[in-house]
């Protein structure tokens, strides 16, 4: 690409060159000539003035003798005196290069300068009168020797020019390309495994640097995202391995005698259920990352979905000792446009989270916003890390502080925050009043929608 862009800047610099050297040489030859002409014009005039009648021969010498040291101090390429007709027809020959139809007759009778070019000679005709009375036009002629010069001072200065941009756009493009080379590179490394891979930046705020802080940024986040997958595999092979090795314990102990059947059958159970419900949210988090699911968005009560929900986790609740209180009176109607069952599965999964760390209360709520129903389960457990609250909803991500209860595989929340993105709302993660934990789900009221 470096060589590409070299190239580039050179021809377009080159053809500017060429358009401006054609250009000047164009314009320089037109003006030369204007000048020539004008030059031609004054001294037509003047010398035309000094000519005599050439009626002896001593006399005629000494004109032709003054013509000529003329046409040597002027330049000219030729002078000639042409005496013409009351017809306008010419007497004398003329000069070469200079036709009849070029000089005006009718114009010189009436005291007019004619002139004009000719290719590369421009000519200048003053009228005069001869002490005879015979009428005569006096014809300068003079090359017009523009371009010689001038095209080979051009050729220079274009060549030099070339050399400077050849330089400088090869150190140019060097400059240019250096962080595409450094981004190639980063990125060839990042493809082949390495996530430490990163693009050197300079703190500019240009395209480049953009592009750079970009790469970093998302080798950074395949960086954390590798950690937390790794993360989840051992949480999950910790939480297959711990109901496997109980049931796989159990049924030999019964397949041995060793263990009662009731007693058995409910840690199996109990056990199977684990499982069950690990298994439940991957194929969960499968459908929502293949978008393999429908909602049935309606105006549905939140009030009473919560109520419905929560309810049938106070068993759980009082078996782990924690209180279960629940502020969602029916009266209050607190419309949401939402789908009543993912969103019951969203409260479960909340709820569920907080059982697993709060120490003795749990409070689930649901109030109005400014044009939004809100709805949260707070806890009174550890509390979460201000620089973990960003990242509580991802996926596969576990917190710092340890369940009470289980061991969280970091899916749940992760099921919340795609179900309710679904539903056109959002979630988030704060801290209660009492230090605890309180994760808040923000929904669109139904009568904003309809009105809207």
């Amino acid at each position: 690409m470096t060589r590409r862009l070299t190239i580039t800047m050179v021809a377009v610099v080159a053809g500017a060159l060429l358009v401006a050297g054609f250009g000047s040489l164009v314009l320089i030859r037109a003006q030369s000539r204007r000048d020539t002409v004008r030059d031609l014009r004054k001294q037509a005039q003047g010398i035309a003035q000094l000519v005599d009648d050439i009626p002896a021969r001593n006399t005629a010498a000494a004109a032709v003798f003054r013509q000529r040291v003329l046409q040597r101090i002027l330049k000219l390429t030729d002078q000639e005196v042409i005496r013409y007709s009351a017809a306008g027809q010419p007497l004398d020959p003329l000069p070469k290069g200079v036709s009849k139809s070029d000089l005006d007759f009718p114009a010189l009778q009436q005291g007019k300068t004619v002139s004009g070019v000719n290719g590369a000679l421009a000519f200048a005709a003053a009228p005069g009168t001869t002490a005879r009375g015979v009428p005569f036009a006096l014809v300068l002629t003079r090359n017009v020797r523009v371009g010689g010069g001038a095209a080979l001072w051009l050729l220079v200065a274009g060549g030099a020019a070339l050399v400077v941009v050849v330089a400088v756009a090869a150190n140019l493009g060097r400059r240019l390309t250096k962080p595409l080379r450094e981004a190639e590179e980063a990125t060839r490394r990042i493809a082949a495994g390495d996530l430490g891979a990163r693009v050197p930046t300079d703190g500019g705020d240009d395209e480049l640097a953009a592009l750079s802080r970009s790469i970093n940024a998302m080798a950074a986040s395949l960086e954390r995202s590798k950690g937390l997958e790794r993360q989840f595999l051992l949480s999950v092979s910790h939480d297959l391995r711990t109901p496997l090795t109980s049931i796989r314990g159990y049924a030999e102990a019964l397949a041995e005698h060793k263990a009662k059947p009731g007693q058995a059958a409910a840690v199996i159970l109990s056990e199977a259920r684990r499982l069950e419900r690990l298994v439940g949210d991957l194929l969960e988090l499968a459908k929502l990352d293949a978008r393999r699911f429908s909602l049935d968005m309606r105006a549905t009560d939140v009030c009473e979905v919560i109520n419905d929900t929560a309810e049938g986790f106070r068993p759980a609740a009082e078996a782990s000792d924690v209180r279960l209180t629940v502020h969602a009176p029916a009266r209050a109607a607190l419309v949401a446009d939402a789908d009543p069952d993912r969103l019951a599965q969203v409260i479960a999964n909340l709820v569920e989270n907080a059982l697993d760390f709060a120490s003795s209360n749990i409070t689930v709520g649901t109030g109005r916003g400014n044009g939004t129903v809100e709805l949260w389960v707070e806890d009174d457990g550890p509390g979460i890390a201000a620089d973990e609250i960003p990242h509580v909803f991802d996926r596969f991500y576990t917190a710092s502080r340890a369940p009470r209860r289980h061991v969280a595989s970091g899916l749940g929340l992760a099921i919340v925050h795609e179900l309710v993105d679904a539903m056109g709302g959002t979630v988030r993660a704060e801290s209660s009043a009492d230090g605890g934990a309180r994760l808040v789900v923000t929904l669109r009221d139904e009568a904003e929608v309809t009105a809207a």
